[in-house]
């Protein structure tokens, strides 16, 4: 393989890798890598999803085979969610829309590996579902409209508001993302737009981060360091799109 796509390859292993160790599929992680390399949005939302769907698929697994996941939690978020999630992924932005929409995420991704965890002493009430279901909606919609499965946006919610402890936060975000990204994907096919061919090597790479990840995080340790480490690279990709999304607004 030339050395980029090596790099590409590798850089796609430790999103995945990272991110599924918190409960998250990395599609955000994904949209970051592939801004660097300049893929542009037809290419990189499905692709995006297409690997968060198969990463969120092994970060459920493991992580409710852990005990780490609650239903009760789960499905009013989802209920909200699943048809704005299909109704953004059939929008296409304007690119320089798409850049901050998509920094807007890459931003709100970096804040949550940065912030304080809950831990599992801690009190945690389900919300009301009243208010998880119109919260499903709109994270629903950016999720679609970026390419990602939400986790990004749900789990701070989780965190902050105090719905459950970081590993069933991690569990339900793992579930929600994965019921959005197929729907996102849906939206995206359902407006008559071929998805794009996806490397085998790609998905082989997230397949395999995603396993380890998702059984690290699961069941053996906090990655806190690594996890500010990846919000910081983050931080780069969000200026990065800022910046070349100003001159097609102008």
């Amino acid at each position: 393989m030339p050395p980029l796509e090596i790099l590409l390859v590798a850089l796609l292993f430790v999103v995945a890798l990272l991110y599924s160790s918190v409960g998250h599929a990395g599609a955000s992680g994904y949209l970051a890598v592939m801004a660097f390399f300049g893929l542009q949005q037809a290419v990189a939302k499905p692709t995006a999803l297409a690997l968060n769907i198969l990463v969120a698929t092994i970060t459920v697994a493991q992580f409710a085979r852990a005990g780490h996941f609650s239903w009760r939690i789960l499905w009013p978020f989802l209920l909200g969610s699943i048809p704005f999630a299909f109704y953004g992924g059939s929008i296409t932005l304007p690119d320089y829309g798409y850049k901050l929409v998509v920094a807007f995420a890459l931003l709100i991704a970096s804040v949550r590996l940065m912030m304080r965890t809950v831990a599992k002493d801690e009190t945690a009430s389900p919300p009301r579902t009243i208010v998880a279901i119109p919260t499903g909606a709109g994270v629903g919609l950016l999720a679609g409209l970026t390419g990602t499965g939400g986790g990004v946006f749900l789990t701070p919610l989780i965190i902050f508001f105090r719905w459950a402890d970081t590993k069933s936060a991690a569990g339900v975000s793992a579930a929600f993302i994965l019921g959005n990204s197929l729907a996102g994907l849906a939206g995206i096919y359902s407006k008559g737009t071929l998805l794009p061919w996806i490397e085998w090597k790609w998905l082989a790479a997230a397949g395999v981060g995603g396993l380890i990840g998702s059984y690290l995080g699961s069941k053996k340790f906090d990655v806190g360091l690594l996890r500010k480490l990846l919000g910081a690279a983050l931080l780069v990709a969000v200026v990065k799109l800022v910046k070349e999304s100003v001159p097609e607004i102008g």
